[in-house]
């Protein structure tokens, strides 16, 4: 990877400039971080954190074929694989490893045998694993690639996935024979970021997906036995797919589509006719997942209504309800049917509680919880629900956003705006411990918006910030600053804003945009210059971001990105700034966050800095999330002046 032979020390970045243009630097090393201007945490914030930060969550990952389920909890540094039996029965840890389990699939068919996939120190060359309940794991991919959307056939006998090798954006479509590495081969040697999507009931052809941006994407089949590709509806307008599933008979697949509308939907692919029909849809919101029973006959989809989720339970034929789930407010993570087809499990998240998984029991229709997962000790009835705001934008847009606002009275609040990454992603109602804390804790109002650009709100909204529309959405914020000032129990004079990856470069443009407006910033694994972003982002990852960003290749395209950078806004940020970045990041390298540093300091500016040597993009490390989330409430208290 590009910047991996770097010299570790060169991280302390106060070496990298005259000594007469720094501000003071107090570089510290605590394990894996590198930090510069940190303070030492006092006991008393570490304690009063603790409770927030002990809390877990549970996430589904597969039914197994005995009807026993694999999730993905924390019992020590690192989410890892542990079985549940049975609703409420202990989960009992099956890997046990420093670096986190991405995620796991079970073997059709044969009880106790699952997949699993990690990778070192976040940089997210993932390699699968073969193993079982007891027992060592075999790995059957290649060192030195990446490899992600595993997929098992219907019987359980095949398995694919996509690989990709360092500087290339080809995924070649994988093939195996279940349980025998020596049988990998090339399916297909794909084009752009291609993965496998659905096997055909008899194991002969699959969907295969190839993702360009989120407004566009294509579906094929492909034939197994002659490796022959058809693109199922082959068009020049761009179109955003979503899952696909094959019918039991094979003679359909069912597909998320926004052909001719505004969002997904759901809709059935006829293979031998070509044509699509509807089954469903959500009116003006999206369909976000689903899923069909092992026999075909039940379907099971969730509606995404403005970031909470429903569940829809139906028969395929004929489409006749089946009883549903009152599930509570939440966004709803997984769905899928027990081999048996008597159970939907369902993984559940809410503001105000951690992710668990819960089954709906088909007979009698029944809400049935399988795990608890521990609070850290926080009361339930403590945690803030946030509310759902609308603030009016510079060109008379309504911005939706989530309002988490302190229980205690006692003047003004101080606000915090975090803003969700991708652009392609969509702030959500789920449960924060970091929102938590700085509501109850910091007595500080939370406010997450879902500026032009997110997903969620149909295919306009997402384009609103395409190219050199990029800077409406940091007016968006500005907007929201406007709004800010005019509510009677925030303070509009300690406002900072916070955001990771591109909700980094958002923090940093609105950083330098509203100076004046904005008590100070904590930009995480975010963007600072786009040229630099681009030359060194991981190869897989290059196209996909031009799609989304602009091909700085087009000379006019590169003047607007050099000149939309937040690093040629250094001047005007004066404020306190905290920068935080993993050095095996292969999204934004850890050099986006170095070279904002220390443009900031030639300016005299006031700026913290945190590196992970053992991070990619983002923390996921308990150890390494505690430091940051200690060091964020130091510069937060120093910001809004608190004791």
């Amino acid at each position: 990877m590009i910047f991996r032979s770097m010299v570790l020390a060169g991280l302390l970045l106060a070496t990298a400039l005259p000594a007469a243009a720094q501000p003071a630097v107090t570089p510290r090393e605590q394990g894996a971080l590198v930090m510069e201007n940190v303070p030492v945490t006092p006991p008393e914030v570490r304690e009063a954190l603790r409770r927030y930060q002990n809390a877990r969550s549970a996430s589904f990952l597969d039914w197994m074929a005995d009807g026993t389920m694999l999730i993905a909890t924390r019992f020590g540094q690192t989410a890892q694989v542990h079985h549940v039996t049975a609703p409420g029965s202990a989960r009992i840890q099956l890997t046990f490893f420093d670096e986190p389990v991405a995620g796991a699939e079970a073997q059709p068919g044969v009880p106790g045998r699952y997949i699993f996939s990690r990778d070192v120190g976040g940089a997210e060359y993932y390699q699968g694993y073969w193993t079982g309940l007891t027992g060592p794991e075999t790995a059957f991919t290649e060192p030195k690639t990446r490899n992600t959307g595993f997929l098992f056939s219907k019987d359980g006998r095949q398995l694919a996935w996509s690989r990709v090798t360092p500087g290339s954006g080809d995924y070649d479509i994988m093939l195996m024979r279940s349980g025998e590495p020596a049988s990998r081969r090339v399916a297909l040697e794909g084009q752009g970021a291609m993965s496998p999507l659905a096997f055909s009931p008899d194991g002969s052809k699959m969907v295969v997906g190839r993702y360009i941006s989120v407004q566009s994407s294509k579906l094929f089949l492909l034939d197994l036995a002659s490796g022959r590709l058809t693109e199922i509806n082959p068009t020049n307008e761009a179109i955003a797919y979503g899952r696909a599933e094959f019918t039991a008979d094979g003679r359909g697949v069912l597909l998320i589509s926004d052909q001719g509308a505004e969002v997904g939907r759901l809709v059935r692919y006829d293979v031998a006719s070509g044509r699509f029909s509807p089954v469903a849809d959500g009116g003006r919101w999206e369909v976000e997942t689903f899923d069909l029973s092992e026999d075909g006959r039940l379907l099971a989809y969730t509606i995404n209504e403005g970031g909470r989720s429903r569940v829809i339970l139906r028969e395929l034929a004929g489409g006749r309800a089946l009883a549903q789930p009152n599930l509570p407010v939440g966004v709803v993570g997984a769905i899928k049917f027990s081999p048996d087809n008597r159970r939907l499990a369902i993984n559940l998240n809410s503001a105000t509680s951690p992710a668990d998984v819960w089954t709906w029991d088909l007979q009698p229709g029944r809400l049935v919880r399988w795990t608890q997962s521990e609070m850290g000790g926080l009361d339930p009835a403590a945690m803030v629900e946030p509310s759902l705001v609308e603030f009016r934008s510079f060109d008379n847009r309504q911005i939706p956003a989530w309002v988490y606002r302190p229980r205690k009275a006692g003047g003004k609040a101080p606000v915090i705006i975090s803003i969700h990454g991708g652009p392609e992603g969509q702030s959500r109602p789920t449960f924060s411990a970091g929102y938590q804390y700085w509501a109850n804790e910091l007595g500080a109002a939370v406010i997450v918006p879902n500026v032009r650009g997110s997903t969620g709100y149909g295919k306009t909204y997402v384009s609103l910030d395409n190219g050199v529309k990029r800077r409406d959405s940091v007016k968006d914020i500005g907007a929201l600053l406007d709004w800010i000032a005019t509510q009677p129990d925030l303070d509009a004079s300690r406002v900072v804003v916070t955001g990771g990856s591109y909700g980094g470069y958002m923090t940093l443009a609105s950083f330098a945009d509203y100076q004046d407006r904005l008590a100070g910033a904590i930009d995480i694994v975010g963007i600072s210059n786009w040229l630099t972003f681009l030359a060194n982002t991981e190869g897989y990852r290059r196209d996909l971001r031009r799609a989304e960003y602009g091909d700085e290749r087009d000379p006019a395209i590169r003047a607007f990105l050099e000149k939309d950078s937040p690093i040629v806004s250094v001047s005007r940020m004066r404020k306190p700034l905290f920068v935080i970045a993993g050095y095996n990041d292969p999204r934004v390298p850890w050099t986006e966050g170095q070279q904002i540093v220390r443009e900031v300091r030639k300016n005299g500016g006031d700026v913290w800095w945190m590196m992970a040597k053992d991070e990619g993009h983002g923390f996921r490390k308990k150890q390494n999330v505690d430091a940051q989330r200690e060091a964020e409430t130091l510069f937060l208290r120093k910001v809004f002046g608190a004791p």
